[in-house]
């Protein structure tokens, strides 16, 4: 039975996480200070007796009694929304609380994961984006504030190896959904199923025509545990490679929710990237990993959670 603390485990990746090593017959620790978690999604874990949470902002010092054998962190906004509503909070998330957990995972001798993003590729110039890219970020604009400290995060992460030889793995995630995400995220699934279910007009940026690769929360937590449980030191993708429109994923939801929504077209946001999909070569290679749920059924789930959350029969 191994100690698991997972930072942000309030949250969509988070709470799904926990329930990942609880499942795992692991202990969990779980920190979050519900800036953007959730108390719902772990209320059904407080009847377990290996879960504990703790409240706790985790840009401040982060005291946990006993051996700790693995740190998740999760914790970070992570919707262009939140960007805007809370830039100093994301920085810091991404700085001061990478740099007290990676304290932390030192001072217990634990094994260290870093929820990295695809963010870091920013607007690429490659396609798809491979490990090896190094990205194409504006530091200045408002989607820096969470770009820019994954890659500081990252940086920290791999400072921590080389100097404290911290025990570390860095999961650059793509674009996921599922059950759990917030109703009002600001992300394009949660928006659309929303807007779908309402029969409210569906709000697609731009012209529809960039594209994202999204990836079922369950494919993803099985890459994450793979990665961690693996001796691979440098980043990796997981993510789909499912590649579509966000007009083609408005239109699908649609069709889906069986909604009378019409689609209506706004200005695509500062920085918004064109093209996002995940090459998953080194995931398949040295983790013996790739994504399984068929887009179609995963979205199925994703609007049931949805219903059930907003109590629409």
């Amino acid at each position: 039975m191994a100690r698991v603390l997972i930072t942000g485990g309030a949250g969509f990746l988070g709470s799904h996480l926990c329930d990942k090593f609880l499942a795992e017959g692991d202990k969990v620790i779980c920190i979050d200070n519900f800036i953007t978690g959730s108390p719902d999604n772990i209320a059904h874990m407080f009847g377990n007796k290996n879960f504990k949470f703790i409240q706790h902002d985790v840009t401040n010092y982060i005291y946990v009694d006993g051996k700790v054998d693995y740190i998740l962190h999760f914790a970070s906004p992570a919707s262009p929304i939140d960007y805007l509503k809370l830039p100093i909070q994301t920085l810091k998330v991404g700085s001061l609380g990478t740099h007290k957990t990676l304290g932390l995972a030192l001072a217990k001798k634990s094994r260290y994961l870093l929820a990295s993003t695809s963010e870091t590729y920013g607007d690429p110039a490659i396609h798809p984006q491979p490990e090896t890219y190094w990205g194409n970020v504006n530091p200045v604009g408002f989607r820096g504030v969470y770009d820019e400290a994954k890659r500081f995060a990252e940086a920290m992460t791999m400072a921590y190896h080389r100097f404290h030889n911290v025990d570390t793995r860095i999961v650059r995630i793509f674009n996921t959904y599922g059950p759990r995400m917030r109703l009002m995220d600001g992300r394009a699934i949660p928006a659309f199923i929303t807007q779908a279910l309402g029969n409210k007009p569906v709000t697609v940026f731009g012209d529809g025509s960039q594209t994202r690769s999204v990836c079922y929360v369950d494919d993803l937590v099985d890459g994450i545990y793979r990665l961690l449980m693996s001796n691979e030191i440098e980043p990796v993708n997981i993510g789909n490679p499912d590649e579509l429109t966000m007009l083609g994923l408005a239109k699908e939801i649609i069709e889906l929710t069986n909604s009378k929504s019409k689609i209506i077209f706004k200005k695509l946001p500062e920085d918004d990237p064109k093209v996002r999909q995940p090459d998953i070569s080194k995931a398949k290679r040295i983790l013996k990993w790739k994504p399984k749920v068929n887009r179609k059924e995963g979205l199925k789930a994703t609007i049931e959670d949805f219903k059930n959350r907003l109590h629409i029969k």
